[in-house]
């Protein structure tokens, strides 16, 4: 596997672990204000961001890569309402999905077909991740403001199960 395909893998593990540091926080925010369904939403795709990192880690294991790991920085981000972690999490998946752009560039110029097939299933995640992150703000911002909307807008958060991702590797 190219050198820098492995790095960027590796760097690509730290930052879905950061993922799922910044959904538990999310979900924290939530817990505190009353919105157990966010919190619910929130704390499942923290467990979503994990798996990922372990798919990266299984990946480069399956291919005799060493596996780094790296501090994970404490989550930054100011949480002042319902809106501010929708918002921050769609800007949060937008950079996710440069990073893994540039994994899949890296992959493609030198012919790593199979990293690039890894990669699919990521690029395909990754729209959905931001499409859901987008109509997550969409229906706050249509619902959150009355009272009986955001009850049921929490109520459809809390009804999100756990499924874990089937990639086979």
């Amino acid at each position: 596997m190219n050198r820098t395909v492995a790095k960027l893998i590796n760097e690509q593990i730290n930052h879905e672990f950061y993922s799922a540091y910044l959904y538990l926080e999310f979900a924290n925010y939530y817990a505190s204000i009353g919105l157990d369904g966010y919190e619910n939403w929130y704390r499942i795709q923290a467990m979503e961001e994990r798996d990922h990192a372990m798919l990266f880690y299984q990946y480069l294991q399956n291919n005799d890569e060493k596996v780094t790991f790296e501090a994970i920085p404490k989550p930054e981000c100011e949480l002042t309402d319902s809106m501010s972690p929708l918002k921050a999490g769609l800007e949060h998946e937008k950079k996710v999905t440069a990073l893994i752009n540039a994994i899949y560039a890296e992959a493609f110029k030198d012919n790593d077909f199979r990293t690039m097939q890894l990669l699919d299933w990521f690029v395909k995640e990754q729209g959905e991740e931001e499409k859901t992150a987008s109509d997550m703000i969409t229906k706050m911002e249509l619902f959150g403001t009355d009272a009986k909307g955001l009850y049921m807008l929490n109520s459809e958060m809390l009804a999100r199960a756990y499924a874990a991702p089937s990639l086979v590797l």
